[in-house]
């Protein structure tokens, strides 16, 4: 079968971000960041996602104008998030799920799902969004790496299971660029409109109740809050110029 050359080319991109989440996970198992340094990262990575929120999907949701489809979207988002931060949550409380971050390698993978469909609609937008957007995308991704494997290694992972789990999400971001280029490439009204909702839920999610919530179990220092704040600026800068 003969792959078109707009797929190939979402392909090459995606595997960008892909790799980068595959050397964070490898960087972060290799030397194992203590908790404050994991709680920069995490900063950092919150940062980078929100500022992706701000000027990648709010921007895309208000052209929309499409409240029904957004307003759908959005609930489906939070419902799905709820669900399975529910469903991975331990029995015995707080204490245990630091033993095992499930809930955050879930948010993460479905994250790096959108992130991967929002690689491939760009790129159906045109190639100037397409390569923005993998730009964007890739620093979030690196810091998300090194955010997830942190807090994995903190957990107890093997270097095994941690690379592993890196290489398997970095594949996830590919897999639904492919699907985004093929299917949702060329969806519009309200179906791109709940796409757009839905993808701004999970990424908040991500922030407000994952990246955050771990990188507050160590007391707050003013390096680690400034972090958020460069992660959001970096990525701000680079949207502006490029």
């Amino acid at each position: 079968m003969v792959i078109p050359e707009f797929v190939r080319t979402v392909t090459i991109y995606a595997l960008i971000p892909a790799m980068a989440m595959v050397i964070g996970g490898v960087l972060s198992a290799r030397f194992p960041p203590g908790p404050r340094i994991r709680s920069i990262f995490q900063h950092i990575a919150a940062g980078v996602v929100f500022a992706a929120v701000a000027g990648e999907l709010l921007p895309e949701i208000t052209e929309t104008h499409d409240v029904t489809g957004v307003t759908v979207g959005f609930a489906i988002g939070i419902g799905l998030m709820l669900a399975m931060r529910k469903l991975t949550e331990p029995a015995a409380g707080p204490a245990e799920q630091d033993l095992n971050p499930k809930g955050l390698v879930l948010t993460v993978g479905v994250d790096l799902l959108i992130d991967g469909l929002l690689v491939g609609i760009g790129f159906a937008a045109g190639a100037e969004v397409g390569v923005l957007v993998t730009i964007a995308l890739t620093l979030e991704v690196l810091f998300l790496g090194l955010a997830t494997a942190a807090s994995l290694s903190q957990a107890g992972a093997s270097q095994t299971r941690l690379i592993v789990t890196s290489i398997g999400l970095g594949l996830l971001i590919v897999l639904s660029a492919i699907v985004g280029a093929v299917i949702l490439g060329g969806i519009s009204g309200t179906a791109y409109a709940a796409v757009l909702g839905f993808g701004s839920a999970a990424l908040l999610y991500l922030v407000t109740e994952e990246l955050l919530v771990e990188a507050h179990e160590v007391p707050e220092t003013p390096l680690a809050t400034a972090s958020f704040f460069v992660g959001f600026l970096v990525l701000l800068v680079i949207e502006m110029i490029a």
